[in-house]
């Protein structure tokens, strides 16, 4: 009598929740302005994958609570409430996003230009 499944592991693993939660995440730290209605509050956002991110958020939310969050580096991006525990919240987001934009820095610094030596006339 046969107790295990003919299925291969990573078959079972790879259900269609685990699935969507199976994107390559990027922990980071990043601030972001997260929307619920005409509500804005400016969350910390501890992961990031192009398919959705985890924040902080004491305050908890209704899972499938439709969310806008703007996100630096990438823009305005909707989406919808996964999970919500111990005041932190899941987003999955509408559509993909590249979440190495989010890392980029804000701006360029641009290098002065030198300044050839000039000789000055003294003042006498």
């Amino acid at each position: 009598m046969d107790q295990f499944s003919s299925e291969p592991l990573y078959e079972v693993a790879l259900s269609d929740d685990a699935q969507d939660r199976s994107a390559s995440r990027d922990s980071l730290f990043l601030m972001a302005e997260l929307r619920v209605d005409e509500q804005v509050t400016t969350v910390r956002i501890r992961n990031l994958s192009a398919g959705g991110l985890m924040a902080e958020f004491p305050q908890g939310l209704d899972q499938d609570t439709e969310v806008t969050c703007e996100l630096r580096g990438v823009g305005i991006v909707h989406g919808k409430v996964a999970w919500s525990a111990a005041g932190r919240v899941g987003i999955a987001f509408d559509r993909q996003i590249n979440p190495l934009m989010a890392r980029k820095p804000v701006g360029i610094a641009v290098k002065p230009k030198m300044v050839p030596n000039v000789a000055v006339p003294s003042r006498r």
